[in-house]
């Protein structure tokens, strides 16, 4: 007997999606449900996994940010700069963009709260600031001559299953990185005060300032969680690709926001979750897989992307109004 409280929460219908896309895609293709595909659905998706728990804090406060992407440029360029040319130290190379990220996140939380300037805003001419600096800089220029063991770093597998062919498959050490920031995310967010404050700020600036909150830290901390986030990202990224191209992450927005909005996340602030966010990941993830598996041209999955984003915004507004209609 399935409770009521389960039939409300969308992280149940999300599970029911994903296991109904995966059985068809079970039955029309035999790459789907292999090892091998999986373990690289969960490789190549970390980075998008990790930016959209950055972004799961930012909507549970209130607010949105868009310039991740670009934040996430920066701290990686910085980063491939100083150990390939200084010291090709692993553990500096995620040092360098957690902090920088942090310090690009600071900055969009100052704009916003003491102009009052909408946030999608702010972020949005952040997010083009930073970017066009960093093209200026560089000229474009590609990073090739990473140190061996940055490189060696990302053919770490933490699991290798054997095959009929003799070859085996393993999953990535990168994938690591994305259950960290899950756990770290759900640490913060249910077992930390800054997390219940988080969500009532949210839910309501003006009751959270007159309880006494200190609306500017939450902010920033929700700004810098994003930015750090959004530099651990970027070396996920860069052992994923060995090579650091200005021009490889810009772009990806959509993906981070459609996964997080997906997953119950609201962008009215005050709602979100995890698991809604891992599970929104995972979808967006496995109709992208489908669609390479059946040979569907790549345009149509931006498509598929914006079809997915506009239903659940959709009925997020619905539940808003209903929510709403049956409070009067």
């Amino acid at each position: 007997m399935i409770s009521k409280e389960l039939l409300k929460r969308t992280e149940f219908y999300l599970l029911i999606v994903i296991v109904i896309i995966s059985t068809v895609l079970t039955i029309i293709t035999d790459q789907f449900l292999t090892f091998s595909n999986w373990f690289d659905l969960l490789r190549n998706n970390s980075f998008l996994g990790i930016l959209a728990l950055g972004e799961l804090v930012v909507l549970i406060s209130g607010g949105i940010d868009v310039s991740f992407t670009a934040t996430a440029t920066v701290a990686q360029y910085a980063m491939g700069i100083i150990i390939s040319r200084y010291v090709g130290n692993l553990f500096l190379a995620f040092l360098i963009p957690g902090v920088i990220g942090i310090g690009l996140g600071s900055i969009n939380a100052l704009i916003i709260f003491f102009t009052g300037v909408p946030a999608v805003v702010v972020t949005i001419a952040t997010l083009n600031v930073f970017n066009g600096l960093l093209q200026f800089t560089t000229g474009g220029k590609w990073i090739y001559n990473l140190p061996a063991s940055f490189k060696n770093f990302a053919q770490i597998k933490i699991v290798e299953i054997p095959q009929p062919d003799g070859w085996p498959v393993g999953l990535s050490i990168l994938v690591l990185f994305w259950v960290g920031a899950i756990i770290l995310t759900w640490l913060i967010l249910n077992r930390s005060t800054i997390g219940r404050k988080l969500y009532a700020m949210g839910g309501n600036d003006e009751a959270a300032r007159r309880a006494g909150f200190s609306i500017f830290r939450l902010m920033l901390f929700a700004y810098c969680y994003m930015g750090f986030l959004a530099g651990i990202a970027s070396v996920v990224q860069a052992q994923q690709n060995q090579v650091i191209q200005p021009n490889a992450i810009v772009g990806r927005e959509l993906d981070v926001l459609a996964a997080t909005v997906i997953g119950g996340a609201s962008v009215f602030g005050g709602k979100g979750s995890v698991l809604g966010t891992v599970l929104g990941v995972l979808l967006l993830a496995i109709v992208r897989n489908g669609l390479i598996l059946l040979g569907v041209s790549s345009y149509w999955h931006k498509v598929a992307t914006g079809l997915i984003i506009l239903v659940a915004v959709v009925v997020m507004a619905l539940q808003r109004k209903f929510r709403s209609e049956a409070a009067a």
